[in-house]
């Protein structure tokens, strides 16, 4: 069994700042040989890639947050990380963290931008 915990939502103004982090733990392991991902789902919209970090540190990103959100992973910690940069309404969302093709998910954390 594995957990994943989100944390690090909250409220932010157009162009701030938030930092969402995901801890995994359980009967693992080590996060070293997954691919993790962040996904985020608007109300009444399906849930979509944000971005994604393989095993050997390549990322894919998806179009419309290329430039302003970095991913990245602390394997020794067994955690993934979003930096998330000028903030827009429109990433307004649940984000969920995800463990690779291994169907575990978090329970996601809310992110509103608005002023």
């Amino acid at each position: 069994q594995v957990q994943l915990v989100e944390s690090g939502g909250g409220l932010v103004q157009p162009g701030g700042s938030l930092r969402l982090s995901c801890a995994a733990s359980g009967t693992i392991f080590s996060i070293s040989s997954f691919a993790m991902g962040w996904y985020r789902q608007a109300p009444g919209k399906q849930r979509v890639l944000v971005a994604v970090i393989r095993s050997g540190g390549d990322t894919i990103y998806g179009d419309s947050v290329q430039g302003r959100f970095i991913i990245s992973r602390d394997n020794t910690n067994n955690t993934m990380y979003l930096q998330m940069n000028n903030l827009k309404p429109e990433d307004t969302a649940v984000y969920y963290c995800n463990l690779g093709d291994t169907g575990y998910w978090g329970q996601g954390t809310q992110v509103t931008v608005s002023s």
